[in-house]
Order: C-alpha cells, then sequence, then structure tokens
C-alpha cells in the first residue's frame, strides 16, 4: 500500500503553527456533483474575497487522468502559454470576521480514491480540525421559482435535524466527497455535507443562486461569515436571463408549471423534505424532464453558460 502521506507537500512555514490547530475545515470539488459550478463558484468566490495560504498542495500528476478532465492551456498568436495546471489545495482563510478557517479545494480525483482519503484524513488529524463540512451539488427536477433544496448528511444531528426531515434509501453514483465523508466517520470525525438541489435544466449553467445557498449553510455550520454579495447580484442577473427565457417558451412555461405542481405537492407534506428521489423512492431518470429542457439550455445566452464537455477547470 503506498504511503498516503508522500501524495502532499506542505508549507513548511505555516504547517507546524499552532494557530492551524483546532480549525473547521470546509471542501468541495469539481466534477461529476457539481451541477450549476457551484464548487468552482464557491471555491472562486472565497479565494477572491478572502485572504489566504497555501498550506498544503496534493500532487495532481498523481491523481488526475488528463485524458478525461483535459487541463486548458491558451495559445496566444504563435505560442502557447498559460497553462492552467490542476490543483487540489489547501488553504486557511480568514472570513468576513476575521475567523480562521481551511478550505480544501479542487479537481476531483479520478485516481487513487483510497488513497487520497487517508491523505486528506492524515491532515485533518494533524491538524487537529474540529468539523469538516463540504457541498455537492446534484442535478434535480425541481423548478428555478421555488427555493433550493439541500440534503444534509454526516454525523452531526443537530446539524441535520429539520433541514432533512424524509431520509430516503437510494443507489447513487460515487463522488470523492460521499467517499470522505465514509472514510472520515469511520476515523472517528464529526463530518456534515449538503447537497444542493440545482434545477437539472440549469446543471451545465453557471448557477450562482445555488452557490449562495451553499455558502449560507456552509457558513452556518462552521459559524463563519462568508462572502456572498457578488453571486447574489449574479444571481439576479442570471435570474433575469432565466425569467425572458421562459416568457418567450410555451414549451418552457409548461415544463416549469409541471416542476413547480410536483414541488408544491410534497411541500404540502413536508416542509423541508429532500427531494433526490421520487414517490416511489426510486431516483428520477435523467430522460423523464431532460428532453423537456432542452430547448432551455440552447436559449440560455453564452454569459450564463458553464463550460463546454469535456472542458472542465481544475481550479
Amino acid at each position: 500500500m503506498l504511503d498516503a502521506n508522500s501524495l502532499f507537500s506542505t508549507n513548511a512555514e505555516l504547517i507546524g503553527s499552532p494557530e492551524l490547530r483546532g480549525l473547521n475545515l470546509v471542501m468541495g470539488f469539481t466534477g461529476i456533483a457539481e451541477a450549476g459550478h457551484v464548487v468552482s463558484q464557491l471555491a472562486e468566490e472565497l479565494l477572491e474575497q478572502l485572504d489566504s495560504e497555501l498550506i498544503a498542495s496534493f500532487d495532481a500528476d498523481q491523481l488526475i487522468d488528463y485524458r478525461s478532465q483535459r487541463p486548458q492551456i491558451s495559445f496566444v498568436g504563435d505560442h502557447f502559454t498559460d497553462y492552467e495546471r490542476p490543483k487540489i489545495e489547501l488553504y486557511r482563510l480568514h472570513d468576513g470576521m476575521g475567523q480562521p478557517f481551511l478550505l480544501l479545494t479542487g479537481a476531483e480525483p479520478d485516481l487513487q480514491w483510497e488513497r487520497f482519503t487517508r491523505a486528506v484524513i492524515a491532515l485533518v488529524e494533524r491538524l487537529e480540525v474540529r468539523l469538516v463540512t463540504w457541498v455537492q451539488a446534484l442535478p434535480m427536477p425541481v423548478p428555478h421559482t421555488r427555493p433550493l433544496g439541500v440534503t444534509v448528511h454526516g454525523n452531526r444531528p443537530e446539524l441535520i435535524d429539520g433541514i432533512t426531515a424524509w431520509k430516503p434509501t437510494a443507489q447513487l453514483q460515487a463522488a470523492i466527497g460521499p467517499l470522505l465523508e465514509v472514510r472520515l466517520i469511520e476515523a472517528g470525525h464529526d463530518v456534515t455535507g449538503y447537497s444542493v438541489h440545482v434545477p437539472h435544466y440549469l446543471a451545465e449553467a453557471e448557477y450562482p443562486q445555488a452557490a449562495v445557498t451553499a455558502m449560507e449553510y456552509l457558513g452556518a455550520a462552521a459559524s463563519l461569515v462568508l462572502p456572498t454579495d457578488r453571486l447574489r447580484e449574479t444571481g439576479r442577473e442570471v435570474e433575469a436571463q432565466i425569467a425572458r427565457q421562459v416568457d418567450e417558451s410555451v414549451e418552457v412555461q409548461h415544463v416549469v408549471s409541471k416542476l413547480e405542481k410536483r414541488y408544491d405537492k410534497y411541500a404540502e407534506h413536508e416542509t423541508r423534505r429532500s427531494l433526490l428521489t421520487k414517490d416511489n423512492d426510486e431516483l428520477p431518470d435523467a430522460e423523464e424532464l431532460g428532453a423537456e429542457v432542452e430547448a432551455f439550455l440552447a436559449g440560455l445566452s453564452d454569459t450564463y453558460r458553464g463550460p463546454e464537455p469535456g472542458a472542465d477547470s481544475a481550479d
């Protein structure tokens, strides 16, 4: 078994500092579980708006399949430049009130998941992390005209009870976030995760409203004041764009109306019910509603479209 500690390097000047001990850790990874590009927006906002210091870097060459997650590179006139190297990094940040916390973010590893989880647990234990909170975003058959739902999971009942009232059983495609939750809990650490429900017809676009929701839940769980002003402003612009597209398409209006009725039906019975599954506790079939809203995404302006398939950013 390969040594997990050799998978990352640390900032020698900071890693031994007592000030890093006992902080809360926020995690989020770009990849399959990032509908609405929530993690990308969240990480970018935190790193741009808050003071940050790099604590540890993972060896992406051992973790990333470059042919499935091709990095970006620029061609300028007669030469290539600005290669965007995939990154998975741990930072110390300070929130709006000066409260320090840790942020682990970057591309979801393609390879060596178990070794990667052992490495993360090693850092968590070395830094004596108090609480690990993490976020992912899933495409769901929900309308953009209703409050975004969140399914909460982990081993901290006081952070889960009252938010997720319905607890279904379902088989899902694994991602590194859920695996880290499992392994951290097995190792005896406190973990709370938030799966944000993003309207499936907006899953490929940047959806700032979902990033704001993620910030709010993460901030509340970890007692942090996280920056959301810019995301809220962009979200209002996106809302206006979506409203225009809905007004211009009877077909899209019909689809949204169907989703609203379904959502409201659930809301009558459960004030905070999870929408991860259908009435019969099966996962929604992507083909059931996906075909009906292709025109919606096709009508969105390039300003709010996400990256083309195969062009995911690793930052």
